[in-house]
């Protein structure tokens, strides 16, 4: 067997198996734990203590599933961001993309609550697709003035920013109500997740995701430059128009379900490359998701445990080891050129 296979083999073990610890540890950790033998009888047998059983069963594993497919999503979508713009730093939140999901979200929110009707997953994923892709649009615009990657990202934050000012600005003239429930959600968290956000999630993001992994050839060959890729056959118009909205439908369902989620889409990729020692699409998209749901259920154990009972914010867990992967990767980039 190749050097290369053995680390490709290994590389997606050590995913499997921290996946597997994170996954027991999350469902062990709260104000009730449950020992293995209690967790086998209520997950695989569906019995066991009433209250533990609710308590998993309602509340730990819907979390759970979310961190792990939500935290895949926009791991997977950095990467097509990152193809995309053919930089490292590219990422949803970086590039206001989630902070565009978030205002249009906020603003439907805001609307439909204050006329006593409730908001659907569904209209909350469309509503984060709009607004992912009117910062889309907006980042695209900028791109074909601005010839410096370094550019395209200031411009980015800066976008994000705008969004930002402009969702405080909203939620300053809500009602009280409606007050709590948009700053619970724009702190971003995988709290509160139900079996029905769990159904919905996971067939739009894994229909993308199937999509996505289905492009593994075409994006190979635009990762050699579009001029390789013309040469190989793709379109690369029809091509980077699915990149855009593979990318936006993916970190716009991250946004709808759990708030904007920091660093987690540049951080991702660039260690599960890093693991890989290699590039290659039809091996890192994979990866990046397993990467993606172990590096959210991670921080999502941090959030709910450091501090408990008071609950962190996903988003500033995720900040705070996701920046220092960032700052790295900036410093050795910048190391190399000189």
């Amino acid at each position: 067997m190749k050097k290369t296979n053995v680390r490709y083999s290994a590389a997606f073990i050590i995913l499997a198996v921290l996946l597997g610890i994170l996954l027991f540890w999350n469902i062990n950790s709260g104000s009730v734990n449950l020992s293995m033998a209690e967790i086998y009888q209520i997950i695989v047998k569906r019995a066991g203590e009433e209250t533990a059983y609710n308590i998993v069963w309602g509340i730990r594993l819907p979390r759970i599933i979310s961190a792990i497919i939500l935290g895949g999503a926009l791991s997977v979508s950095g990467f097509l961001l990152q193809t995309f713009f053919g930089n490292p730093i590219a990422g949803p939140f970086v590039l206001g993309i989630s902070s565009g999901a978030k205002l249009v979200v906020s603003l439907v929110m805001i609307f439909l609550l204050g006329k006593g009707i409730a908001v659907s997953s569904g209209t909350m994923i469309v509503g984060a697709f709009a607004g992912a892709m009117i910062s889309m649009g907006f980042i695209l615009l900028v791109s074909r003035r601005v010839k410096k990657m370094s550019m395209l990202v200031i411009c980015g934050v800066m976008i994000g920013y705008i969004c930002s000012a402009i969702t405080d600005f909203v939620v300053t003239f809500a009602d009280d109500s409606n007050i709590v429930n948009l700053r619970n959600w724009s702190l971003g968290s995988f709290a509160g997740m139900s079996w029905e956000n769990v159904k919905i999630m996971a067939i739009v993001i894994f229909a993308s995701l199937i999509l996505t992994f289905l492009m593994s050839k075409p994006i190979g060959a635009y990762q050699m430059g579009e001029i390789y890729a013309q040469n190989m056959g793709v379109n690369i118009r029809m091509f980077r128009v699915a990149l855009i909205l593979l990318s936006s439908i993916l970190s716009a369902s991250v946004t709808a379900f759990a708030g904007p989620i920091s660093f987690v889409g540049i951080a991702v990729p660039h260690l599960v490359k890093s693991l890989l020692k290699t590039a290659k699409p039809i091996l890192v998209i994979p990866a990046c998701f397993l990467g993606g749901a172990v590096f959210c259920l991670f921080c999502d154990l941090i959030a709910r445990t450091v501090f408990a009972p008071t609950e962190l914010s996903i988003s500033s867990v995720t900040a705070v080891f996701g920046a220092p992967v960032v700052i790295y990767m900036m410093v050795r980039k910048q190391n190399r050129m000189m």
